[in-house]
């Protein structure tokens, strides 16, 4: 069976949710101190944002990350996402979930207490054994990188 173990270390902690059946992603929620504190980023800065829980991933000899996104509205509406594009968690870490959001927008934006900032994804993962070699196999593409396939 696999679960999602949700632990609160702020009693103000929302537990991370799917809005729709269909939702890949879990909404990861702003969680401050006091439910009238905020956090201001201003335009071009990044600030971590809390959650208020810590995770954990219960799941059958499948190994896993779970992957941090931004909120399609977050982003295209206030302009803030994470900082490093795509935040990494691995599964064994049980600390405090935190979100870098950065702002790419020209205003300043205002972050509440309880306001959705992300999304938690959770993703197979594939761990080879890494060897070195002095040759790889021939493909069609070789080593075209960049733009080597056209573009339309």
């Amino acid at each position: 069976m696999n679960r999602l173990l949700i632990k609160k270390l702020n009693p103000l902690a929302q537990v991370p949710k799917r809005q729709t059946q269909q939702s890949a992603g879990y909404d990861l929620y702003a969680c401050f101190e006091n439910q009238s504190d905020s956090i201001k980023i201003k335009s071009g800065e990044t600030k971590i944002i809390p959650t208020g829980i810590s995770l954990e991933l219960e799941q059958d000899n499948l190994p896993a990350v779970l992957l941090i996104y931004a909120r399609s509205s977050v982003a295209t509406k206030l302009g803030l996402a994470p900082a490093n594009c795509v935040g990494v968690v691995d599964s064994d870490y049980r600390g405090e979930i935190k979100v870098a959001l950065y702002n790419h927008s020209q205003n300043n934006q205002i972050i509440n207490h309880g306001d959705r900032i992300a999304q938690l994804v959770i993703t197979p993962i594939v761990t080879p054994e890494v060897e070195q070699v002095f040759e790889l196999s021939d493909t069609d593409r070789g080593n075209g990188g960049f733009g080597s396939t056209g573009t339309k």
